[in-house]
């Protein structure tokens, strides 16, 4: 028994010292301090000595730096620097393009939680929240979805003119250039609004401040080309597109085939030297009624006109319409959501040296700018979107539920339903806050890569499911298109969001992880950048630093994550309130986990997890749900704990922890190196996966609270388009849910005289009238319940048809 108490009084002392990450000192110290300690007071002096002789062996030669340098270090770096696997520029252009905010927190195994809650809370200014309030709600009320998306396949002439004049195209462009120069917040609430009316007209407002020739402009522009471009495009004088994709180049942006080759031409009889472009591109949003083109193309400069280099790489310019030889083509038709899309094509099209954006000192510069832009970009547009969407989808089916009868009772009371329902509100609860914290974290400064990488995938695949949800709850109502149906193209839309900016496969499988990996780790990318250090000596005492602070943080990890696995996370301190103290717990053990793994995969796999895919999607969904349950836990302490908004919490932080528990098991079963996942397993799951997904009895109360109206479901739905204005059919329903609400009572009283026979009617007004009369319901009653069969009738009807109203478009021999 001594024997066993010494030694685990040495254990505990390197357990203590590792899951508090305590100096190399600090650790020599305590175990030797321990191991004495115990074994005198528990007469084992035999064990002591040996174990004394063994903590001595491992800590001297660590604690003797210039001997650890030489003898360990050294080696280990020759042998790092010789497996290391060399990134392309493309890769190293990509990890030095955005910054690292709190997403690095949650891959340091030990989240500062501070450091999240002290970000400022994210507000509309009085400026941003006037424009809400006027010229959005103006915008909204002119929108009739069904005229765009099927008379017109386009905005009306009324609704582009008013979005030019109010500047809705300048939301990111400074006020010295005309613009609005609004907050990303601002950008996003903006959107989301928009969203809940016409996936068209927000596409079409989305993309000019997007990733496009003004946020280009402002970073990389001339001051010669910014005084030119930015006021005519802030007002809608110039119509931007941005053309990179192309039939042989979509995700692999750095293998476009477009060519740009420096050259001289006589323009008006006077020798100019420029460019002559060949190119080939489709899917352009706005190209069709674009007057001017972002184009992206590889620079040649054969004859060194520019310089001693043949390849100059990727380059951006600005193209003119009236450019000769630029050739903008018929419109593309996606999904019959009818915004402006088509392909942009030329050849030999000559430009001089001027169109490039910044001017010719930016040739060959294109990749990082578009990586550095596409992350700010890529944070706000599609996950605005699809955050609209679900949160009109949110209101509109709690709503319909209500009103929606099936065998006597709302549909909201079957259970099948209720599950749909709570997943509506959990997931949009959860995308709301993933979207207000990347746009939290643009305004902040920041250049949000990874998490704008989790935004667009999360949202538009979540978009996706509530989409599904929405279909499944309204049935034959969402099924059969016209000007009552609100749903149908939004789950036409779905597709749409998930394949543009970076396909969502791609973005899972390779972006989230494959860049959070090395950008967030604490030490990763240190100890490559480690390597180019010239100055030997430098080198390997940099190296040094980083090899054991790397080795201490792996330690640290393990511990943690089985210290925490076995407690259920229930040790140390922690952030929040009394309520929600156990999900900062719970998501400080599923970091470290997250760290133990990554290392350990980075560690055996090598270069090799670049290609298993699989394996680092499954991470990259662990970072992903520790940073999307993070945004809600802000969103939380940022609305002032509000008790009523709990179960939405509750259920969305459930569902992530539930999802990061399938990650990491499902990476660690298909770990190849079985031995190593038998380990994995054993410091991640200690005592078995115990996650649960939310219960049927959080659900039900999620469900609850979409299906009447209350502050949590205000602040859920906060900005959708909710005026009941003729073309809002979801405020309509809104308005009129108090009243379905009102009239329930009435009508089980009704009911109930129904089936006991009491009227000789068998027309429901005319039961209503001799129920009126026998007293069974007042005058007032009465009339509530007309009213409210009235207003319902209205939401579950759909539309029909003459076969020539459905000829939207006149046939070729009709045109001809």
């Amino acid at each position: 028994m001594s024997v066993i108490l010494t030694l685990l009084a040495a254990v505990l002392a390197s357990g203590a010292c590792a899951y508090h990450r305590s100096s190399l000192r600090t650790w020599a110290i305590a175990t030797i301090v321990a191991t004495l300690v115990v074994g005198l007071i528990a007469h084992a002096p035999w064990t002591t000595a040996i174990l004394l002789i063994v903590e001595l062996a491992i800590a001297l030669p660590l604690l003797l730096v210039d001997f650890r340098r030489q003898q360990i270090s050294l080696p280990l770096l020759k042998l790092f620097a010789k497996v290391t696997p060399k990134l392309s520029e493309t890769e190293q252009t990509a990890l030095e393009a955005g910054t690292v905010g709190f997403e690095g927190e949650l891959f340091s195994g030990k989240p500062d939680w501070h450091e999240l809650l002290k970000q400022p809370k994210p507000e509309l200014s009085v400026e941003e929240q006037a424009f809400m309030d006027g010229p959005v709600e103006e915008l909204c009320a002119m929108i009739d979805d069904w005229q765009i998306t099927h008379e017109l396949a386009d905005l009306p002439p009324e609704v582009w003119e008013f979005i030019k004049k109010h500047r809705f195209f300048g939301m990111i462009i400074p006020k010295r250039y005309g613009g609005l120069e609004f907050s990303a917040l601002a950008h996003s609430a903006v959107l989301q609004k928009l969203s809940t009316m016409s996936a068209t007209v927000s596409s079409t407002v989305a993309v000019p401040n997007s990733l496009g020739p003004a946020e280009l402009l402002l970073h990389y522009g001339s001051d010669e080309q910014k005084n030119h471009y930015l006021p005519r495009l802030a007002v809608g004088e110039e119509i931007p597109c941005f053309a990179l994709t192309g039939p042989y180049a979509g995700s692999d942006a750095t293998s476009i085939p477009d060519v740009g080759i420096v050259c001289r031409q006589v323009v008006d009889g006077v020798e100019t030297l420029g460019i002559k472009l060949t190119f080939d591109k489709r899917y352009i949003t706005l190209a069709p009624v674009a007057t001017v083109v972002g184009l992206a193309f590889r620079m040649y400069d054969p004859e060194h006109l520019l310089g001693d280099k043949d390849d100059l790489g990727i380059t951006l310019a600005l193209l003119p319409r009236s450019t000769p030889g630029l050739e903008i083509g018929r419109r593309h038709f996606p999904l019959n959501i009818p915004f402006q899309n088509g392909p942009v094509r030329g050849k030999d099209v000559f430009a001089p040296l001027s169109v490039l954006i910044g001017g010719p000192h930016m040739a060959g510069h294109g990749w990082r700018m578009l990586v550095e832009c596409l992350s700010v970009g890529r944070a706000i547009s599609l996950p605005s979107n699809a955050t609209g969407g679900m949160r009109a989808s949110a209101l509109a089916t709690g709503a319909y539920a209500r009103m929606r009868k099936q065998f006597g009772l709302a549909v909201a009371r079957f259970e099948g339903v209720e599950e749909a329902l709570a997943r509506i509100g959990g997931l949009t609860y959860a995308t709301a806050a993933l979207s207000r914290a990347t746009a939290a974290a643009v305004d902040r400064g920041e250049k949000p890569a990874v998490p704008s990488a989790i935004a667009k995938y999360h949202a538009t695949e979540w978009a996706r499911q509530i989409a599904s949800d929405t279909m499944d709850v309204h049935g034959g109502k969402a099924v059969q298109l016209g000007p009552k149906n609100y749903a149908g193209r939004g789950w036409s839309a779905v597709p749409i969001a998930i394949t543009v900016e970076g396909a969502n496969i791609m973005t899972r499988s390779l972006m989230i992880f494959g860049q959070g990996a090395i950008r967030c780790h604490p030490y990763v990318l240190k100890e490559m950048q480690a390597l180019s250090i010239a100055d030997r000596g430098e080198q390997l005492k940099t190296f040094d630093r980083l090899l054991f602070g790397h080795i201490g943080f792996g330690i640290s990890n393990a511990v943690r994550s089985f210290a925490m696995g076995l407690s259920g996370a229930r040790l140390g301190d922690a952030a929040g309130d009394n309520y929600t103290r156990r999900y900062y717990r719970k998501l400080g053990r599923y970091s470290a986990a997250l760290a133990l793994c990554a290392d350990v995969f980075m560690g055996v796999l090598g270069g090799k997890l670049k290609f298993k895919e699989k394996l680092s999607a499954r991470l990259g969904d662990v970072l992903s749900y520790l940073y999307i349950a993070s945004a809600m836990l802000k969103r939380y302490e940022d609305t002032g704990r509000p008790e009523a908004d709990r179960p939405f919490l509750a259920w969305g932080f459930h569902q992530c922890m539930w999802l990061i528990q399938n990650a990491l098991d499902g990476a660690i079963r298909n770990f190849p190196v079985r031995p190593v996942a038998w380990l994995l397993r054993a410091l991640v799951f200690p005592l078995g996966r115990r996650e649960v997904p939310p219960s049927d009895r959080l659900g039900r109360r999620v469900a609850a609270l979409l299906t009447a109206p209350n502050e949590a479901l205000e602040r859920l739905t906060d900005w959708v388009y909710t005026t009941p204005t003729p073309n809002n059919t979801i405020g309509r329903m809104k308005a009129l849910l108090p009243d379905v609400i009102a009239a329930e009572p009435v009508d089980r009283k009704f009911g109930k005289a129904q089936k006991a026979g009491q009227f000789a009617s068998h027309d429901y007004l005319g039961q209503l009238a001799e129920a009126q009369q026998a007293g069974v319901i007042s005058e007032a009653e009465a009339d509530l319940l007309r009213h409210v069969r009235d207003g319902v009738f209205e939401f579950i009807s759909v539309d029909d048809f003459d076969t020539d109203e459905l000829h939207a478009f006149k046939t070729r021999a009709d045109a001809a």
